[in-house]
């Protein structure tokens, strides 16, 4: 792994690289609360048939921190990515977890020359996840706590007593068991970061997503449904322990990606690339060999 800060549209952002750059590449996205080091354990399992990019995204780790939220729309952090592709000379595959996989769909929607297939690990597409958030049901109720999230000076409350509450919502009743020792002191020191926590909060804020509350259902907004399609070969990996992001959110996905194949751990949770990396590499190897010989 070598690690070095590049410069995105003139801003500084720090990128690990795994595999040979000779091999076809492969840019990982990591969500909430993780950084680009949250690839250390898959990463490695796919460098012998990727070169793997994975930046750590405005806001997190030693990427730049710009105030204010809005700084962190969508549009905004997908133009890293374009940004970072267009350097990479793509089109690429691009695998996004959590809030990783709301750029990574960004980039296969709006940017499909960029990208040529799309890997989502326990992350929602922006169309099923809306429904199931407006429908007052189970999800609804997980994702109360982005309201909490959206509330000023929530940042603080993460980081007392030693980043506890952030640690517990992270687990959310979860397998947190890989973070531990040396790789929870280093996801702490991420953290800690002057400004981090704020900025990786003010994606939450910045998103334009409706949240209604248990059992009082929304109107579903109006979305240009007609630019949320996927047409790249798409594969979902799916730990079914999730607890933050339920069957509903990705109900119905199929209209919106024709060439949908999903994949389910049962024994893996919201967590699966640290639970399972090397069921999820093989899970990636053999979908990426059909695609191949499809070609």
């Amino acid at each position: 792994m070598t690690g070095t800060f590049e410069s995105l549209n003139g801003n500084p952002f720090y990128v690990r690289r795994w595999g040979n750059p000779s091999l076809p590449p492969l840019l990982m996205l990591h969500g909430f609360p993780e950084y680009s080091g949250a690839w250390n354990t898959l990463a490695p399992e796919l460098s012998q048939h990727y070169h793997i990019i994975a930046p750590d995204q405005r806001g997190y780790g030693q990427s730049w921190t710009p105030e204010g939220v809005e700084n962190y729309t969508t549009s905004a952090l997908i133009s890293d990515m374009v940004a970072l592709i267009k350097q990479i000379d793509g089109p690429v595959t691009v695998l996004g977890h959590d809030w990783g996989a709301a750029i990574a769909y960004g980039l296969a929607m709006f940017h499909p020359d960029l990208v040529s297939r799309l890997i989502i690990a326990n992350g929602v597409h922006p169309v099923p996840f809306q429904r199931a958030l407006v429908a007052g049901g189970a999800q609804t109720a997980a994702s109360q706590y982005i309201t909490w999230l959206r509330q000023p000076g929530s940042e603080d409350a993460l980081a007392a007593n030693d980043f506890d509450k952030l640690l517990g919502l992270f687990s959310a009743d979860m397998d947190l068991s890989w973070l531990s020792g040396e790789r929870l002191k280093a996801y702490k020191l991420e953290w800690s970061r002057p400004g981090r926590l704020r900025a990786m909060i003010n994606w939450y804020r910045a998103s334009p997503l409706l949240v209604a509350k248990p059992d009082m259902p929304l109107p579903m907004p109006d979305m240009p449904l007609d630019r949320l399609y996927v047409r790249q070969p798409h594969l979902l990996l799916w730990g079914t322990g999730d607890t933050a992001l339920t069957p509903a959110s990705t109900q119905a996905l199929e209209e919106f990606a024709p060439q949908l194949t999903r994949f389910e751990f049962d024994q893996a949770d919201h967590w699966l690339c640290h639970q399972k990396p090397v069921e999820i590499a093989r899970a990636i190897l053999d979908w990426a060999a059909v695609q191949d010989n499809a070609s």
